[in-house]
C-alpha cells in the first residue's frame, strides 16, 4: 500500500515561490557574466565560483528552518529535567504528606523532617539533603529518586545544644541548589 502526501501551496506562497526564482536566476546570470568578463581568472576558479554559488544560496535560504529546528529541540530537554516542586520543613509524615508544616519548631517535638517533591523525574537519579547549623554541615542525606515522579523525606533528631538557626539545601548530584528551606528550633 502506498500513502503519498499532498503538498498545499498558497497564491501568496506560489508568488513569492516564482518571484524568489526569477531573482536566483537573475544572480546566477550575472555571476555568470561577471565570469565571462573577467577573463584574468583560470577557468579553474570560475568553475569552482559557479558551483560555489548555488551551494552558497542554498545554505543562506536553509538557515531559518535549521534555527526553527534548534529552537524546538532546546525546549525539548527542558521539559525533561529533574523539577522540584516542593519543600518544606515539617513535624513528622503521614500517609506519605508532610504532617504540621512550620518554620519554628519546639525542641521538645525531638525531631523534623524535610519533605521534597520532584515532578517529573525523567530517570533513576540521587538528590542530597545537606542539613546545616548555623554555617556548619551536619548531616548530608543522599535520596533516591525514581520515574515518572518522586517524593522523600530527611529527618533529623535534637538535643538542647541543637537551638538556633537551621537550613537544609536540596541539591543533585553534582551540587546544584535546587532549593534552600530554612528554619530555626526554640524552647
Amino acid at each position: 500500500m502506498f500513502c503519498l502526501e499532498k503538498i498545499i501551496i498558497s497564491d501568496s506562497l506560489m508568488i513569492n515561490l516564482l518571484l524568489f526564482e526569477k531573482s536566483l536566476r537573475k544572480i546566477y546570470r550575472d555571476a555568470f557574466l561577471k565570469l565571462y568578463v573577467f577573463r584574468d581568472i583560470t577557468m579553474k576558479y570560475k568553475i569552482f565560483i559557479l558551483f560555489l554559488l548555488p551551494f552558497f544560496i542554498i545554505s543562506c535560504l536553509s538557515t531559518p528552518s535549521y534555527s526553527q529546528q534548534n529552537e524546538n529541540n532546546s525546549s525539548a530537554p527542558d521539559s525533561a529535567r529533574l523539577t522540584l516542586v516542593r519543600a518544606v520543613m515539617c513535624e513528622g509524615i503521614q500517609d506519605f504528606k508532610p504532617w504540621n508544616q512550620a518554620v519554628v519548631f519546639s525542641i521538645s517535638i525531638g525531631k523534623v523532617s524535610c519533605f521534597t517533591s520532584f515532578d517529573p523525574v525523567p530517570e533513576t537519579t540521587y538528590i542530597y539533603h545537606n542539613w546545616y547549623y548555623r554555617e556548619s554541615l551536619s548531616k548530608r542525606m543522599k535520596l533516591f529518586l525514581q520515574p515518572p515522579s518522586w517524593s522523600t523525606f530527611s529527618s533529623i533528631q535534637f538535643r538542647e545544644a541543637d537551638k538556633g538557626l537551621w537550613r537544609v539545601e536540596i541539591t543533585d548530584p553534582e551540587g546544584n541548589i535546587f532549593h534552600i528551606v530554612r528554619f530555626s528550633i526554640t524552647d
